[in-house]
């Protein structure tokens, strides 16, 4: 399953020099073969970014003649049910891989199955399955979830109210980052969570939520959360009228320009989030798969932290509206992959 690692946007590029440099780039001919994206949810900046980052890689793959299509197709109520239905139809529709951002780790699997049984490539990212036969790309979500508790122990002391901002119930996302949350924070007997909201992973939704839970609360000394969160939740004390907790961020744009206007000296936190680069990752473990290469079925892709040494740098890279993130190259995929087996 995944390593457990964590990588800020400079320390990625070190680990594509440092892979192996001998590793091969599969050349089969996929020229004829469709990949579709299925994604359970667009309804919030990472999401979108995954679809627009897909976009342009499946584009230019499409016009050098690497693939005969690769368009995205998203569900509309993030259910389990219908992303299943649609997963059967693109099989029938003669994808020969099918790439996936799953609304559930374990109620895709019978589409999953019969897809692989019809001979097609499933891959499975972000939101991972369980299915034996699909390959998975996933970050380390609990390590994610711990890495906030350690950061807000030593600020704090090993002391102090934590409010837990969760994403969308269900997906395997959620459910990691909040074990690792919870596992963690069993290390320190001073800390406690005293509440805990679905934010969505939008800024919006997770302003709303806190805002509503807030006057239930005691004071809250930090907020550990789940990306495209943290700058509404810093709305919503603000808002109520009550002191701004440390935060940890998601590498949003909104969110790390606050942060920088907070000054990064006088407020001072951290912020983690996965890749929204991953959906072109996946692209090229699809493509590779349908020209011969041999992957591993279970790969993994660091997460991206982003320290108050580095935000200035990140931030002046990042437009409004998008989150920190990678595009990857065929190369870069193979090479990340490839540097994991050793």
């Amino acid at each position: 399953m995944p390593i457990r690692k964590t990588t800020t946007l400079t320390a990625l590029a070190t680990l594509l020099i440092a892979a192996s440099a001998m590793a091969a780039v599969a050349t089969g001919d996929t020229s004829k073969d469709k990949i579709a994206l299925s994604n359970s949810y667009a309804g919030n900046t990472f999401r979108q970014q995954q679809l627009k980052s897909w976009a342009q890689v499946a584009t230019e793959a499409k016009k050098a003649g690497l693939v005969a299509d690769a368009p995205a197709f998203t569900t509309a109520e993030n259910q389990a049910t219908e992303q299943a239905q649609q997963i059967q139809n693109l099989v029938l529709q003669g994808y020969k891989a099918i790439v996936i951002n799953a609304a559930s780790p374990t109620a895709l699997n019978g589409a999953i199955k019969s897809a692989c049984s019809a001979g097609v490539i499933v891959v499975s990212f972000d939101g991972i399955v369980n299915e034996p036969c699909a390959y998975r790309i996933g970050a380390d979500f609990h390590q994610m979830g711990a890495v906030q508790v350690d950061f807000l122990a030593k600020k704090l002391n090993g002391k102090g109210n934590i409010l837990e901002v969760r994403g969308l119930a269900g997906v395997s996302v959620d459910d990691e980052i909040h074990q690792g949350i919870v596992d963690e924070i069993k290390k320190y007997p001073g800390m406690k969570i005293v509440g805990s909201v679905y934010g969505a992973w939008t800024q919006t939704v997770a302003q709303k939520e806190v805002a509503g839970v807030l006057p239930s609360l005691p004071q809250v000394d930090g907020v550990v959360t789940q990306g495209g969160d943290g700058y509404g939740a810093a709305q919503a004390f603000r808002a109520a009228g009550r002191p701004v907790p440390t935060i940890i961020l998601g590498n949003r744009q909104e969110e790390l320009a606050w942060w920088k206007s907070q000054g990064t000296d006088t407020y001072q936190t951290m912020s983690i989030a996965a890749d929204p680069g991953s959906s072109t990752f996946a692209f090229w473990v699809a493509q590779q798969l349908l020209a011969g290469n041999k992957l591993p079925h279970d790969m993994s892709l660091p997460t991206l932290t982003v320290t108050s040494a580095s935000v200035d740098k990140v931030l002046a890279n990042t437009a409004p509206g998008t989150v920190a993130s990678n595009v990857f190259t065929r190369d870069q995929v193979v090479k990340l992959v490839e540097g994991q087996k050793k």
